[in-house]
């Protein structure tokens, strides 16, 4: 059996393994873990989806950060979705047999949210975002790749789960620095936020502290990657 993961920031890699990986590409980085960089976004994330289902990959993980839309979830915290909602209100149903076994192995090390995870095409830097897309979906959480994941996984009737770690609190307005940075993918670009930053250094201490909840949400990712041998080698019985 092997588990593919899909990875959209190079940041979120670092989690997983000291490896270099191309984007959109993959590498094995144990003997039944197989990585793929997918860049941020559905698309990517979607094609990274269907490469490591090309290659064997027999369960699919989406991998790491997301933003809180529940007002308790804090920086740093483990979410575990149960189920995904996308933008056309489409709900997808997490493998439950995987989904309770990873709850309960978690649960030992760490405390562990369920709920339902929604999905954006863009980058969400306002509170009353959060606040918007909380109240029409519900979700304790949002990012832009475990739908296409999921839905990738879905397809080949394939297990799937989606471990998430909090960054920004649902009551936090991302500095405009990110938007600003972001290219149409999603991605950082350094030269952009480094301008922006020198035009506007009223943003500094707003991306310091971003930068605090980034790193609460990559130790908690660490963590769960010691677990991920247990993880991804649940009893077949359970599939």
């Amino acid at each position: 059996m092997i588990t593919g993961i899909v990875v959209a920031l190079p940041e979120e890699l670092t989690t997983l393994t000291s490896k270099r990986i191309d984007k959109g590409h993959c590498v094995f980085i144990a003997d039944k873990l197989l990585v793929a960089y997918s860049g941020a976004g559905a698309k990517n994330a979607s094609a990274a989806a269907e490469l490591l289902i090309s290659k064997g990959a027999t369960q699919l993980i989406s991998w790491g950060c997301a933003a809180a839309l529940d007002s308790t979830l804090q920086a740093g915290d483990l979410t575990l979705a149960d189920r995904l909602i996308d933008t056309d209100d489409t709900e997808i149903t997490v493998n439950p047999n995987w989904h309770d076994y990873a709850k309960n192995l978690l649960a030992a090390e760490m405390k562990v949210h369920i709920g339902s995870l929604t999905e954006s095409a863009n980058i969400i830097s306002s509170s009353k975002e959060k606040l918007h897309l909380q109240l029409i979906t519900e979700a304790i959480a949002l990012d832009m790749e475990s739908i296409s994941v999921a839905k990738a996984a879905t397809k080949k009737a394939l297990p799937f789960l989606s471990i998430r770690a909090i960054v920004d609190p649902a009551g936090m307005d991302l500095p405009r620095a990110i938007s600003y940075a972001a290219n149409s993918e999603g991605d950082i670009v350094l030269g952009r936020l480094f301008l922006f930053l020198a035009l506007h250094p009223v943003e500094l201490p707003g991306l310091i502290r971003l930068g605090f909840y980034f790193n609460a949400a990559k130790s908690t990712l660490k963590r769960v990657a010691r677990q991920l041998d247990a993880l991804t080698n649940f009893p077949n019985k359970l599939q």
